[in-house]
């Protein structure tokens, strides 16, 4: 913590000096929350409470007309010890060139996958379905992006380590003092972005490395549809390891409806469905597993003028069905009631003239 605090007073101090000639956008977010969860009736005592949810600073901006940057770092996730790094409490943190209608870019990203849920900031969250709560979702690598049809369509593809690479498993078994080895596995991930008035989508199909030179293999189809003031995001993943091509046995479906009745209003409710039939080395939704969630909920926004930069939100869910990680966040009969609020605010936000 201490040197992510001087890290952040160096940056800022190094923001002043680029005033003249750069953009740059300094936030701060908070999000904290009273909760109660239950299973089977009985509250679970330490889940239950105010809890700090998140504390992130984001930064981004422009070097010059071609280069751009990005980071966010999350200061309330913690650091191990032994064999960490200040990056793993790092969301992103990436360079890209920019040339036209082409980008690329290079550093730790969001692994490019599909689907609104998953592209959503996870502050901006309050109950998620199973594979969400277990994917390691941002690691290093490179990527190359295309817009065209006016900006209305873009296609990347993307090389990054395989979020499965220090994951605990038979292929990668954590040593006698519970430590895991981080393999040499990678990831790669074709997306398409869409955006055609009140159709948008998160397209990606995915190959990644569970074990050395074996993969698990995604397709996931992100729809959003917009009308007026009400929203509706669809989202299907189906998943199958190498050699195997069956649909619908693997795969999560994850829906939420949104309707704002005023600007200052948001009132939505959210389903997820995950499934394992089979025997894949699937592990983020392992095998067994039938779970569904049901909730919703409400955010105000007190602030005037459409802005979001203080929110109040309430929201309730409850889980049911078997599930193959008995070490999960999701059980049978398991219900969970939240209120909280975020505030993110401008700590230094500078124009180019």
């Amino acid at each position: 913590m201490k040197k992510g605090l001087c890290l952040l007073a160096m940056l800022a101090s190094t923001m002043m000096l680029w005033a003249q000639k750069d953009i740059v956008d300094l936030k701060i977010e908070v999000r904290a929350d009273y909760q109660r969860e239950y299973m089977d009736g009985e509250s679970i005592e330490e889940n239950c409470g105010f809890r700090g949810k998140y504390l992130n600073m984001a930064i981004s901006g422009n070097i010059n007309d071609h280069f751009s940057y990005s980071w966010r770092q999350r200061f309330n996730k913690m650091i191990g010890p032994e064999g960490s790094s200040f990056f793993d409490a790092t969301d992103w943190a990436w360079l890209a060139y920019n040339i036209k209608d082409f980008e690329i870019s290079a550093g730790k990203q969001v692994v490019g996958i599909g689907g609104y849920e998953y592209d959503r900031a996870p502050i901006d969250l309050y109950f998620c379905s199973e594979f969400w709560n277990n994917v390691a979702c941002y690691q290093f690598g490179v990527s190359g992006a295309y817009s065209f049809n006016e900006g209305k369509d873009k296609l990347m593809f993307q090389f990054c380590q395989s979020p499965f690479r220090n994951h605990e498993s038979a292929w990668n078994p954590a040593d006698k003092n519970g430590k895991v080895r981080n393999l040499d596995m990678y990831a790669y991930n074709l997306m398409w972005y869409g955006n055609h008035g009140i159709f948008s989508s998160i397209y990606s199909v995915n190959m990644m490395e569970y074990a050395p030179g074996r993969f698990i293999n995604y397709i996931s189809l992100g729809n959003k549809f917009t009308f007026n003031r009400v929203s509706l995001e669809l989202d299907f993943m189906n998943r199958a390891t190498s050699h195997q091509t069956f649909f619908f046995k693997d795969m999560s479906i994850i829906g939420e409806l949104s309707w704002k009745p005023i600007d200052c209003l948001n009132v939505f409710g959210k389903v997820s469905y995950d499934v394992n039939n089979t025997d894949n080395n699937d592990y983020y939704v392992m095998p067994g597993t039938d779970m569904t969630r049901l909730g919703c909920g409400v955010e105000y926004f007190p602030l005037r003028n459409g802005r979001h930069d203080i929110r109040l939100h309430a929201n309730y869910c409850h889980t049911f069905g078997k599930n193959g990680n008995t070490e999960s966040v999701l059980g049978d009969n398991h219900s969970m009631f939240d209120l909280g609020v975020t505030w993110k605010f401008d700590v230094l936000k500078i124009a180019k003239k």
